[in-house]
């Protein structure tokens, strides 16, 4: 998928397209796109199973500067988690939840998904 020329949220936009439709080619459904709270935005909500799944994409077109999964540190990690108790409280949900990433290189075109990547699997 061709991603140079575009603007950054046009990027972002189709590397988001891309990791949903990579996630439910591997099983999970989409529950929710670009839910946004006053601490951030989580990207992809889905659902494994009962297991609900906040996904974090990123895209990076040179492994330069550590690359995606890299680029998510500390204090992008505590944003996230507190987004995710915004969404919790206006969408309860009884099973367990997780956070994944899924990292988009433009050179070689891959995905990786990381899985549970902040070790905080209930």
């Amino acid at each position: 998928m061709k991603l140079f020329g575009k603007t950054s949220r046009e990027q972002g936009d189709i590397a988001e397209e891309q990791a949903r439709r990579h996630l439910e080619g591997q099983g999970l459904r989409t529950v929710a796109r670009n839910f946004q709270s006053r601490f951030g935005e989580l990207d992809l909500i889905m659902r494994e199973q009962q297991t609900l799944v906040f996904v974090e994409v990123r895209y990076r077109r040179s492994p330069h500067f550590g690359g995606a999964l890299a680029s998510i540190d500390a204090k992008k990690q505590r944003r996230l988690i507190a987004t995710a108790h915004g969404y919790l409280q206006q969408h309860p949900h009884n099973g367990p939840c997780r956070f994944d990433v899924i990292a988009i290189s433009a050179a070689p075109n891959e995905i990786e998904w990381l899985q549970d990547a902040f070790g905080l699997s209930e």
